[in-house]
């Protein structure tokens, strides 16, 4: 009997094409499991690894890093899943464990019930925006995160923040873990103005439009005394474009920025603290194996929404190649979805 087969969305080369190949369908291994998919979300890492080959050893190679599905099979000592569970997950860089495709293998606690509340389209948005803000909040700036069982209960308590690129998708969720992470701090966050009233509704103190020639004195005005922020969280790379934007930081402050990983790292004032953060490494931190079913518990009670609008641009492999050159081309506040 032929062994079962399963189709991969495959970048043949940097930059394309892409083609749909036959794979034998993968099995999970000790602690993983297997997930028939049904929708992906694209991300800027996506097209960056196609066109630039960021992060790229070999093609030709499957992408994608966040996803929702099916289990399809667990591996052993899997306990927390079934088959036939309805789940939403982070997923890996390689042709094994990427999610544009039908069947992808993932460590268990990638993965997490999918609240049934949410599409499978909005489910699949979520994964690595949590993740990655979640990484530079609690890996790189070492705030402790309540709602994160047996995580650190004993880490800094700044008195203001500021989230840059508050209204791409890792922003918006930085901005709503930062708000339960520290309930009565200045959570400040640049973005263009349509984004502001969105910002504020997820948590920010207040926002600040990226552009304007005054934002650092204005970001300065709105702290504790007027005296600067404790710490960054730069989701888009921000620094690289405005480094003045470290002077936002308060003098006597930690001086403390989680740099999300976007490409080569921002040049930097020599006193600042930096920790540049992938989103993976926020399962390597006390708590880690909860991340995921924490972010799921947080979506029933209603106290995490959706950061960003998912827009559904298609149904089947087809659809993510031309999403992929609209989201090189600059997307805001929205989060691009597929049906697959």
């Amino acid at each position: 009997m032929a062994a079962a087969a399963s189709a991969q969305y495959q970048a043949v080369q940097k930059g394309g094409p892409f083609t749909v190949a036959a794979v034998p369908k993968p099995s999970p291994g000790p602690n993983e499991v297997s997930i028939r998919l049904r929708a992906v979300a694209l991300n800027p890492l996506d097209w960056k690894k196609l066109y630039t080959g960021f992060m790229v050893q070999s093609w030709p190679l499957v992408l994608g890093i966040d996803g929702a599905g099916i289990i399809e099979a667990v591996g052993e000592g899997v306990h927390d899943f079934k088959a036939g569970d309805e789940v939403f997950s982070l997923f890996g860089h390689d042709s094994r464990t990427a999610s544009f495709q039908e069947v992808s293998i993932v460590p268990e606690i990638f993965a997490a019930k999918k609240p049934k509340e949410l599409t499978f389209e909005e489910a699949a948005s979520l994964p690595i925006c949590y993740c990655t803000a979640g990484a530079a909040i609690y890996s790189a700036l070492k705030i402790s995160l309540p709602f994160l069982p047996e995580g650190t209960t004993d880490g800094p308590r700044p008195k203001a923040v500021i989230v840059l690129g508050g209204s791409s998708a890792v922003g918006s969720a930085a901005i709503q873990i930062l708000r339960l992470a520290l309930p009565t701090a200045v959570i400040l966050a640049t973005s263009s103005p349509q984004h502001h009233a969105h910002l504020t509704s997820l948590g920010a103190t207040k926002a600040f439009d990226q552009k304007s020639p005054s934002l650092v004195a204005d970001i300065i005005s709105a702290t504790p005394e007027a005296k600067g922020v404790d710490m960054i969280i730069d989701a888009v790379g921000s620094g690289a474009a405005q480094t003045d934007i470290y002077n936002v930081l308060r003098a006597d402050g930690p001086k403390a920025v989680g740099e999300v990983m976007t490409g080569p790292p921002a040049q930097i004032p020599e006193d600042v603290n930096r920790t540049v953060v992938l989103g993976r490494q926020f399962f390597e931190m006390p708590g880690g194996k909860h991340v995921m079913k924490a972010l799921a518990a947080l979506l029933i009670e209603g106290r995490y929404k959706l950061p960003v609008k998912v827009n559904n641009i298609g149904t089947g492999f087809e659809a993510i190649a031309k999403g992929l050159e609209t989201l090189k081309a600059g997307v805001s506040g929205t989060k691009l979805v597929v049906t697959v």
